[in-house]
């Protein structure tokens, strides 16, 4: 009796207030959407008395309802789902419009799937659903068993659940908002890490020499194993970049590429970059910072020039080699880490361990698989790819419409000795092309260094009139060349008589076949 009486108990206006009141609480205090929705429950199961309540909310193929949180059913009922116009909920979903369904026993579209109702042993109960919307979009569905009462407002308890279904709004729209970032950062941590693996694969590397075609396979041969790496080559030769192809190539391609100048680095501030250290080690230590070995812990060091390397840092980077393992600066606990170690040196490391200079032991910890990268004098094969690739990466950089190199231009970087390699050639490439004002790199647009008889093996000083015939002489063998040999064209070309032309070809002594 005192709990039929109880139930007859309807909610009043300012109780229903009260409730929202607390629901929007509930919701405002956590950004967990399963937190949100499962308080709303609860608060609407002690103060509403429904019997049991769901929310469920549309998948990203919109074609199916998912339960979110539920409260007064079987645990083994909380993945139930709906299609999209099935039953009740589905039909919510579909239509964007609620459904109250006074008394479930004589409503032919509820299925009792989530087993709220014995029709044995309970009297009848109303269903009640709300479309959770948002800009004329359903995002999901409220649904609530009551205990069926004639004496009930529907109307009123329609309008009140209506408004529950707003405030939930906030904390759905919110995890869609998050869920929809983490997907992009996601898609685009998954796009950068394949424009790396692309840009950095060895395929892209350029040069087709014989010198090149060897390092190309023992990059291959090394790439997918953990086996410690030392490049050796002459400064601007590219060790870096085949370390960047190696790491890119290998099983652990996703984890973190750390670089290490180890000459860039003062004495006494090494130790700290590469082991970290604690809060108040040292003067200006206000906080604990990681070291680039931890912060690599899963994926690849790159250790550049580590022939500069003193010898007590020598002794602690042997250790981390050995044991993977080492303890912070000012601190006590041992860190231990999976770290693939490439290491790289422009220095003649056996001449340095003869000297004192460099450990014999960390050097055979360092040498297990050596490549040596050949300098660009080594591979002149190479330097026309090389040239024809940095003056369209910085064409387009600069926004010149350069075309190509002038025959003059090509014989003068053949004959240069590069002594700072492919890094000279780029640098010497790019000067030309902010230089160039047409679609062709001469000669004169390359820097001086080119140009001087030590470098170039030309004459260090020019009359006037041996001046004026090397210009006209590149400017013809420039037209022979676009016109494949052809007089006439070229005379065409530099707006002169075939004429001329065939005089200043026997005069500077061009051999048009060549160009043909």
């Amino acid at each position: 009796m005192e709990k039929s009486k109880k139930t007859s108990q309807l909610p009043s206006p300012i109780k229903k207030l009260s409730i929202l009141v607390e629901i929007n609480q509930a919701v405002s205090r956590t950004s967990d959407l399963d937190e949100a929705l499962g308080a709303t429950l609860k608060i609407l199961q002690n103060s509403f008395a429904i019997k049991s309540g769901a929310v469920f909310l549309v998948d990203d193929s919109r074609k199916t309802l998912k339960m979110a949180t539920s409260i007064g059913y079987r645990a083994d009922l909380a993945k139930t789902k709906y299609k999209l116009g099935e039953g009740l909920t589905g039909r919510i979903a579909e239509t964007g419009k609620p459904i109250v369904a006074p008394q479930v026993s004589k409503e032919p579209l509820f299925l009792n799937r989530m087993s709220s109702w014995n029709p044995v042993s309970e009297r009848d109960q109303t269903f009640i659903g709300v479309p959770i919307i948002l800009d004329y979009r359903t995002l999901g569905v409220l649904i609530v068993n009551l205990p069926y009462n004639n004496r009930r407002d529907y109307d009123a308890a329609l309008k009140f659940l209506q408004l529950v279904a707003s405030a939930l709004l906030q904390p759905i729209r919110l995890q869609q908002l998050i869920e929809n970032e983490k997907q992009k950062l996601f898609d685009e941590n998954a796009s950068l890490k394949h424009k790396l693996q692309e840009e950095y694969s060895f395929h892209n590397i350029i040069g087709n020499s014989h010198e090149m075609r060897d390092v190309y396979e023992k990059v291959t041969q090394v790439a997918r194993a953990q086996t410690t790496v030392l490049i050796r080559g002459e400064s601007g030769t590219g060790k870096e970049l085949i370390a960047q192809a190696i790491h890119y190539n290998s099983l652990i391609s996703d984890k973190s590429f750390i670089r290490v100048n180890c000459a860039a680095i003062p004495e006494n501030l090494i130790e700290s970059e590469f082991f970290g250290h604690e809060k108040g080690a040292f003067t200006g230590a206000i906080a604990r910072k990681k070291g680039k070995f931890e912060l690599a812990d899963g994926g690849t060091i790159f250790l550049d020039e580590i022939g500069d390397l003193s010898p007590l840092t020598q002794v602690k980077l042997l250790r981390v080699l050995q044991e993977q393992e080492f303890e912070r600066v000012g601190g006590t606990e041992t860190i231990k880490v999976d770290v693939r170690v490439i290491a790289a040196t422009n220095a003649d490391l056996e001449k340095n361990i003869k000297e004192g200079k460099f450990r014999e032991d960390l050097y055979y910890r360092l040498n297990v698989f050596t490549i040596f990268l050949p300098s660009l004098r080594e591979r002149k094969t190479d330097i026309l790819l090389l040239a024809d690739h940095f003056m369209l990466k910085y064409g387009r950089k600069h926004n010149k419409s350069i075309k190509r190199i002038s025959t003059p231009a090509i014989d003068m970087l053949m004959r240069y000795h590069w002594p700072g390699n492919v890094r000279e050639l780029e640098n010497c490439i790019e000067r030309a092309a902010l230089v160039c004002q047409d679609q062709v790199i001469h000669s004169y647009h390359l820097p001086p260094t080119l140009q001087t008889a030590e470098s170039s093996d030309t004459m260090p000083r020019l009359s006037l009139e041996k001046a004026v015939s090397a210009y006209e002489k590149e400017l013809i063998q420039d037209a022979l060349k676009s016109t494949r040999g052809n007089r006439a064209k070229a005379a065409r070309l530099l707006n002169t008589t075939e004429r001329i032309i065939g005089y200043k070809i026997n005069i500077l002594g061009i051999d048009p076949s060549r160009f043909k």
